[in-house]
């Protein structure tokens, strides 16, 4: 048997090594149009930073050592222009000298990956414009920034490759602008779980732009760069980065007729198979299906193309595997903070048609009396009726990733919001704190499912009236309240709540809140006790104000009840 995989990096790098794993006689080649077969994509950023600074260590296999270890034929500069699925065969040309060959097959995996978006305006084809995608498009811009040393950067795109090139310039010493389209970064997150994202990008340094476009990228008369924004002002720059976003790059199989989904996606069944017998796909090309809607996705991430380069080549070699679909786990370090996400958000709940309820609490990562405890905020949604989990969102600085992979099992499980409050999880006072923070989230759930409190959220607060119909109570201590409150709220400390409750007038809904949601659900078990209709805030006043406001952003680590640790 002979098999030709197109493209390295994760999916065909990780289905060449699977084949040999499972079949010792198959030829096996590998066609490359890089120089590189197989390295950390997701590294790539921090070698521009310096953070990484050896650039051998970006290279995971080399063709010498995939032919050492696998006996596998890896042909780098070698780009597939052509697939005659008729004939099982492919045209490959050299990029070197540009000559032309035909290599044939008995099965073929397709795993070119994605491309990154470069949109038609004008002055983008400048050599100070950049892209991010491969090792090459690395070693250009560490070296630019080597040797020409700029000053200034502007970066367009607020996801992943933005997100860490706008930490990773600054780590060079480069004053840094961050473009944004949209209301938020980070796609994966709602725009309220962005908004600690945004107040600590500024406090770090990134000039971040949000609701921003630009037109048109002009030489400077100094000898830089200027980008044309759309609402008339300009920005000048040393250096462009273009991080909007990847196209699965499937012209080949376009024109070889295979079947395309979404976006120009690779249409693929559970075993990889695509609509040409014999040709499989994988990575970032293809079309999956979401885990926890069903529907067709595209999620360019290399956990999913792993697993599917592995899948390919199961089938491949007759052992029968399916991919179940993906739900977009995914995590992000920026400086010391940690972005993670799992499953849907509110706005892929909206579109599938998903009736959902949804938590935010904030917690540390572990117990508060142990030193060196940080705080994150918890947001997880779940399906109204049956409690299932359907995505998290979590950020934060130590032990998010722990947190986001134990929400991220429980979807994949099936797993309920009573499910999170009963799981048996690791405790030490260094690692968690006997209620885990995934168990809290699971606790409030609990309490809103079974109609022990209500809740409203910080998106609501501005539409609550105050004609004197319903009363705003604020839990927090006098020094908090007087710091910043929600406007018409008025304070009534916790801990003198009972000795005071006949100030407040039973006929009226209470809509309560304190720092982080956990005084505020105290008091309202207390009215509910006492008569009252009580509605606690999702998250808390902290959540509300990052929201509301432009708040700079508070890196000390708090007790839930707002007091500082430590």
């Amino acid at each position: 048997m002979k098999v030709v995989i197109i493209g390295g990096v994760a999916g065909g790098a990780t289905a060449a090594a699977r084949l040999r794993r499972l079949d010792e006689q198959a030829e096996i080649v590998v066609l490359e149009r890089s120089g590189f077969v197989s390295y950390a994509n997701c590294g790539l950023p921090y070698y521009i930073g310096g953070v990484i600074e050896n650039r051998a260590a970006l290279t995971l296999q080399t063709p010498e050592s995939f032919r050492r270890r696998f006996n596998i034929d890896v042909r780098v500069h070698q780009e597939v222009v052509a697939i005659h699925p008729e004939e099982k065969a492919v045209t490959v040309r050299r990029l070197e000298d540009g000559s032309e060959y035909r290599e044939s097959y008995d099965k073929l995996i397709l795993s070119p990956g994605a491309k990154a978006v470069h949109p038609n305006v004008p002055g983008l084809d400048d050599s100070r414009v950049f892209t991010l995608r491969t090792v090459e498009d690395t070693y250009r811009i560490r070296d630019y920034v080597t040797e020409k040393k700029p000053q200034r950067a502007v970066v367009i795109g607020g996801g992943f490759i933005g997100l860490e090139m706008a930490e990773n310039l600054l780590h060079a010493g480069v004053a840094t602008t961050l473009l944004q389209r949209s209301s938020h970064v980070m796609p994966p997150l709602d725009g309220d779980m962005a908004s600690s994202v945004h107040a600590y990008l500024r406090d770090k340094g990134v000039d971040l732009r949000l609701n921003t476009t630009y037109s048109a990228v002009k030489a400077a008369e100094g000898g830089g760069l200027t980008v044309e924004l759309t609402d008339g002002t300009s920005l000048e720059t040393d250096l462009l980065l273009l991080a909007i976003g990847v196209t699965p790059d499937s012209h080949l199989a376009a024109e070889a007729g295979l079947q395309l989904g979404a976006k120009g996606a690779i249409v693929v069944n559970e075993r990889m198979e695509t609509s040409a017998p014999d040709i499989y796909a994988v990575g970032d090309a293809v079309e999956v299906r979401h885990f926890v809607t069903g529907r067709p996705a595209l999620i360019a991430l290399a956990g999913p193309a792993n697993k599917q380069g592995r899948i390919a080549a199961d089938n491949i070699c007759g052992r029968p595997s399916v991919f179940h679909g993906s739900q977009g786990s995914s995590v992000l370090k920026l400086f010391d903070m940690t972005i993670a996400a799992t499953g849907i958000n509110e706005k892929q709940a909206k579109e599938a048609g998903i009736a959902y309820d949804k938590t935010v609490t904030f917690s540390a990562n572990h117990a508060t009396y142990y030193p060196g405890a940080t705080d994150m905020t918890i947001k997880v949604l779940y399906e109204k009726e049956s409690g299932r989990v359907l995505g998290a969102q979590i950020v934060g600085f130590e032990g998010v990733d722990k947190r986001l992979d134990v929400l991220a099992t429980a979807i994949r499980a099936g797993m309920t919001g009573e499910d999170l409050s009963e799981l048996d999880l690791a405790y030490a006072p260094p690692y968690s704190s006997a209620k885990d923070p995934v168990n809290m989230a699971g606790f409030v759930w609990e309490n809103l499912h079974t109609g022990a409190v209500k809740q409203f959220h910080w998106d609501q607060v501005a539409a609550l009236p105050r004609d004197g119909s319903v009363t705003l109570l604020d839990t927090r201590t006098e020094k908090e309240y007087a710091g910043g409150h929600i406007p018409g709220a008025i304070n009534i400390p916790l801990d003198s709540l009972r000795e005071r409750i006949g100030e407040l007038d039973r006929t009226k809904p209470v809509y309560v809140n304190c720092y982080s949601g956990l005084r505020s659900y105290i008091a309202c078990r207390i009215l509910s006790g006492n008569g009252f209709t009580c509605y606690n805030l999702s998250g808390g006043y902290r959540f509300y104000a990052l929201n509301s406001s432009d708040v700079s952003f508070d890196a000390d680590p708090r007790h839930p009840c707002g007091v500082k640790i430590g």
